[in-house]
């Protein structure tokens, strides 16, 4: 493919191989192991297999010898990494899916603790295995903590640090175990119940946008602590935003009896397009710090996987607060009196530059492989001086926004206004900006602000024909589009009449439509009753051969709640104890900070379930990966987000990918009841690994999973409704 020889920043590793017998191996090691000569040639390996369900955790110990998995089936195994043996298999004593296994560090490998879906922590101690292996029928655990009310669904561990483990479970709260404590714990909401672990508590921590006062429970589904700065702690869950906290800071450690406010966190990271979505079905799925806890990485479910700078010292990484979201996304046509034009700086033009910006423009041109010219682009824009002057820069980035427009993949729209921006930002009355702001504003329903783009075009447009005619069409376009809105509008108003005061029934909350009966498009929001409805649909596969010969049925779960949208209360209150304060003093709520997104990884869909991580691969973090709903894996540049690797690793989902601590080597997991090692293989030189196929044909399909997520979880549900509907107390 032709996207093979555009090169990389990493150089030769050949280079690099010469280079450390002259300069020593510490620093070459990182940057050899996932050196991209050898990512673009992982390969499937060997498959290691002994669980019976999906396999939802993997980690590897801290010298790599060993990989811990576990499963549905509530078993945890214990691999070697040299031969693929199972050494241990141990039932853990879980009543239900194992989400999270982790080594304890400086324990020798010997303690290991898991998280469940049965709300339980457990931990074990490998040395009273006396050397019986690899089948152990049953093993009691040296400690089983059951304070937390609902699933778990991540442990974290503090390297060097052998006595505490972390958990975070979707009942909003994040637990420290100190094993030199306790032992044991009674059950959540027992009489007894009063285990002072309670390091966060966000059971009133979750908010639809950067505005709003947080007001409902925050279900938590990962955490990480930083590898270089233990105190960093990273949580995320039931909403867009990812918040960092600095242990030394946080309240001391409390009981769950009391409800309180949630502490202020250091920073907080969400994309500034999903700040202000309101989407409740918007969530988290993974969150990670890199190997030098420089950045983190985070994973949504329905959207896609986007990195955030921790250290915005001499980065362009955007600040914001929720009164910027709506300006950064849309700032003012330049003024129409005459703008000062900023000259442009020339510099010198690499010809391997020149040729990705032509790919580029004909992939615009002819409207085809738009996500090869994308790519293209991206390379193109994070080279620094000499390689790229300010004339080339502006020209990628409104052909890149041009590109976004026309492929349309999931918030493209979006990144397409960024890139106008910055283009913007180096000369700020042009033309080809300025048409391409108005038209991804058009694309957005925002037919205001769009007519005051198409205003400003009228000075600015230069006198040749082809770009009147596309003042033109892009006229055109805005009169088509305000005609369309105002009959929607008259028939919103009849329906509205019509609707008044008639009960709902389960379905019309679920399908309901806009006023016209047309489907949803991207930057509308959907339509809300006052009565609002959470959804959460799941997918499992039990691994229990007797109850579905089928051996690809996957076994679903929907779960629907509602509550008043104005109400003050939650399905937590009550739960453990009374609040010690509410947020009723709202004008003491002080507005948050956010980080924007620097990069986005575009190619997977992460929709069907919420286990699904994001990893940085090797000690370097160069490059990023991510399981996928269709049962691949992908590898980007993390620099670029260019598309390096698509890997087919299950038959249903990829959920877990874990790199090997020293080794180029990747374990992967899903809903097969087996565990995948991909290692570098000479004969796999392509995208693809496996049988060749229309990479772009497999993305797109993705792409349009992304975009109709929630109609394709409710219509899992459709049954459920039909069968429910006419039921009385569905209102």
């Amino acid at each position: 493919m032709e996207e093979a020889r555009w090169g990389f920043s990493d150089g030769s590793v050949t280079d690099l191989l010469e280079a450390r017998g002259l300069h020593g191996a510490t620093d070459i090691n990182k940057r050899v192991q996932f050196h991209s000569s050898l990512v673009q040639r992982l390969a499937l390996e060997k498959e290691l297999e002994g669980h019976l369900g999906c396999v939802n955790a993997i980690a590897w110990n801290s010298n790599g010898s060993l990989l811990l998995s576990g499963s549905d089936d509530t078993r945890i195994c214990i691999w070697s990494y040299g031969n693929g043996e199972l050494l241990h298999d141990i039932e853990t004593g879980h009543s239900a899916n194992i989400f999270c296994t982790k080594f304890v560090p400086e324990t020798s490998d010997e303690v290991i603790v898991s998280g469940a879906g049965d709300a339980e922590v457990r931990v074990f101690n490998l040395s009273r295995l006396s050397g019986r292996r690899p089948i152990e029928l049953s093993m009691e655990p040296t400690a089983v903590y059951q304070c937390h009310s609902r699933r778990i669904k991540k442990l974290a561990v503090e390297i060097g640090n052998p006595n505490v483990v972390w958990s975070a479970s979707e009942d909003g709260t994040l637990r420290q175990h100190d094993f030199r404590e306790c032992s044991s714990c009674p059950r959540a909401r027992s009489a007894n119940q009063e285990c002072r672990n309670v390091l966060l508590d966000l059971r009133w921590g979750a908010k639809k946008s950067l505005a709003d006062i947080p007001k409902q429970p925050l279900a938590l589904k990962s955490c990480d602590i930083s590898s270089v700065r233990p105190h960093q702690l990273l949580v995320g869950g039931s909403d867009a935003f990812a918040r960092l906290y600095d242990r030394r800071m946080l309240p001391p450690l409390s009981t769950c009896q009391t409800k309180k406010e949630p502490p202020p966190c250091v920073k907080m990271f969400c994309p500034i397009h999903l700040a202000d979505t309101r989407k409740s079905n918007l969530h988290l799925t993974h969150v990670a710090f890199s190997p030098n806890g420089k950045e983190v990485l985070l994973s949504y479910s329905g959207e896609h996987v986007y990195l955030f700078d921790v250290d915005l010292e001499n980065t362009s990484s955007l600040r914001y607060t929720a009164d910027d979201v709506r300006e950064q996304l849309c700032l003012p046509p330049f003024n129409k009196e005459l703008a000062k034009l900023v000259p442009k700086q020339q510099k010198f033009h690499v010809d391997t530059f020149k040729k990705l910006m032509q790919v580029a423009t004909k992939s615009l041109e002819m409207g085809t492989d738009l996500m090869h010219g994308v790519e293209a682009c991206s390379t193109v824009l994070p080279a620094v001086d000499p390689y790229i002057d300010d004339n080339m820069k502006h020209d990628c980035l409104c052909t890149r926004a041009g590109l976004y427009l026309k492929r349309r993949w999931k918030n493209d729209v979006y990144m397409a206004i960024r890139d106008c921006n910055s283009a913007r930002c180096i000369d700020s009355r042009s033309f080809q900006a300025h048409l391409y702001i108005a038209e991804a504003l058009l694309q957005l329903g925002r037919l205001k602000e769009a007519s005051e783009y198409v205003d400003a075009l009228n000075f600015l447009v230069p006198p040749y024909s082809g770009s009147v005619k596309q003042v033109e069409n892009i006229k055109e376009q805005l009169f088509a589009a305000e005609l369309e809105k105002n009959k929607k509008d008259q028939v919103g108003n009849t329906n509205t009449d019509a609707r008044h005061g008639r009960l709902r029934s389960l379905s019309d909350i679920l399908f309901r439509s806009d006023a016209s009966g047309s489907s949803s498009q991207e930057g509308r929001e959907d339509s809300d009753y006052d009565d609002e409805m959470e959804l959460d649909f799941e997918t499992s596969a039990s691994g229990d051969e007797s109850r579905d010969s089928d051996p690809g049925f996957v076994r679903c779960s929907l779960s629907l709640r509602f509550h008043r949208r104005d109400s003050q209360t939650d399905e937590h209150s009550g739960e453990n104890g009374s609040a010690e304060s509410t947020h009723n003093d709202d004008s003491a709520y002080q507005p948050e900070v956010a980080i924007d997104m620097k990069q986005r990884y575009v190619a997977h869909c992460n929709v069907g379930t919420d286990i699904k991580q994001a990893s940085f691969l090797g000690e370097q973090g160069e490059f990023i990966a991510s399981g996928s709903d269709d049962g691949r894996w992908f590898i980007w540049e993390k620099r670029t987000g260019r598309l390096i690797k698509m890997l087919v690793g299950d038959g249903a989902v990829v959920n877990c990918i874990q790199s090997h601590p020293y080794d180029c080597v990747v374990a992967t997991s899903g809903i097969d009841n087996s565990i995948k090692l991909w290692t570098p293989d000479a004969n796999a030189t392509s995208m693809v690994a496996g049988p060749e196929i229309d990479v772009s044909s497999v993305i797109e399909n993705n792409q349009r999973k992304l975009s109709h997520n929630r109609e394709i979880m409710l219509r899992a549900g459709r049954e459920v409704v039909a069968r429910d509907e006419n039921k009385a107390g569905w209102v």
